[in-house]
């Protein structure tokens, strides 16, 4: 089995790169955020974790997590930030090794994680190869103002908080540039998976 990390900076269209994998090389996805927000339900491990931390400031009306009063939290605190990111990280690893075993022992013959944080959390270790997903700034400022309704100011407050092109580059083998058309990042994908697959490590 074949596993890849996909990563990237907010608004560079890692979604498409994903849905690509699926559709064309019937992959396995593992999306890190949605994940988390399975293991923030009501009784599992990290939503006990998280209300023991934080207390019921962090806990709504109907006993679920206040995702609205949680965020505001750790955005405005880096401690609270800190000890959120030390219970919830750990718990989505332990998971993705899990289904990856699994995965493994169906047979299954692509195993893709996407996430944002896969080379702070140390992926690089785990997984086969790390792919960068690169677009011009300018495309990703578009984007996330038609997808999503953010301001500019909100855009660039995230992009500032995450890595940098220079450091995505470092630690990623393969570069998917999404910047133009999708069948251009169709193409450069299906390069990267004939390389992967005959063994190559050209990017």
């Amino acid at each position: 089995m074949n596993t890849i990390g996909i990563t990237g900076g907010v608004g560079a269209g890692k979604s498409a790169v994903l849905k690509y994998l699926e559709e064309k090389y019937n992959a396995y996805i593992i999306v890190a955020d949605e994940l988390a927000k399975e293991l923030e339900e009501p009784g599992k491990p990290v939503f006990n974790a998280l209300k023991e931390s934080f207390g019921n400031d962090i806990i709504a009306a109907d006993g679920s997590l206040d995702k609205k009063a949680f965020s505001a939290l750790i955005f405005s605190d880096e401690d609270a930030l800190k000890r959120a990111n030390a219970i919830i990280h750990p718990a989505v690893k332990e998971e993705i090794l899990r289904q990856m075993d699994e995965k493994k022992a169906q047979g299954c013959s692509l195993f893709v994680v996407e996430a944002a944080l896969l080379i702070e959390e140390g992926y690089d270790k785990i997984l086969d190869e790390l792919w960068y997903v690169y677009t011009d700034e300018s495309v990703r400022f578009k984007r996330l103002e038609e997808n999503r309704g953010y301001t500019r100011e909100k855009s660039l407050s995230i992009m500032r908080r995450q890595k940098s092109d220079i450091e995505f580059r470092k630690y990623c083998r393969r570069i998917i540039d999404n910047s133009a058309d999708l069948w251009e990042t169709k193409a450069q994908i299906d390069a990267c998976m004939h390389s992967l697959l005959s063994g190559g490590k050209e990017q």
